[in-house]
């Protein structure tokens, strides 16, 4: 699946940006018996149903004629969100110095959960800033998800 998204993401992002938008990730998984590709868009003042729209109608042709998906699949559009996921290192690279939530496949000291400020990484770990004092170091290889956290009391 990860050289399915390769592959689109190489496909579409002139279009997506001659439209005006950062690719932002491109994403295709199986949800039960449906497969899904989603597309995240993204603009300096946040994305709208409009945009979502304007660049499914620019990349839907491009996508048909290149035919990379052999399974029926449903076409998904949309901004990546305030929380959103951090993948790739551009992403992470655009997040340090902020506040992100790391999820772990295995606890470390019975945690597998932890929030802090990036302070910084590189291809096997990454530096996390916990409560303005400790720094700990993560393995990648240990993190499911890494997202970015958003303070909905301000």
């Amino acid at each position: 699946m990860q050289n399915i998204e390769s592959k689109v993401e190489s496909l579409i992002e002139a279009k997506v940006k001659s439209l005006g938008y950062e690719l932002y990730d491109v994403q295709y998984i199986k949800e039960g018996k449906d497969y899904f590709l989603r597309i995240f868009i993204d603009k300096q003042d946040g994305v709208d149903l409009n945009d979502c729209e304007k660049v499914n109608d620019g990349i839907n042709d491009i996508l048909d004629e290149a035919d990379y998906i052999k399974e029926q699949y449903f076409l998904e559009v949309s901004s990546p969100g305030v929380e959103r996921i951090l993948r790739k290192d551009k992403h992470l690279e655009a997040s340090i110095g902020k506040e992100i939530e790391v999820k772990l496949f295995k606890p470390i000291e019975n945690k597998k959960e932890y929030i802090g400020i990036l302070k910084e990484f590189n291809p096997e770990t990454l530096n996390l800033e916990i409560q303005n004092e400790n720094v700990i170091e993560l393995e990648r290889k240990n993190i499911s998800q890494i997202k970015l956290k958003y303070n909905w009391e301000e």
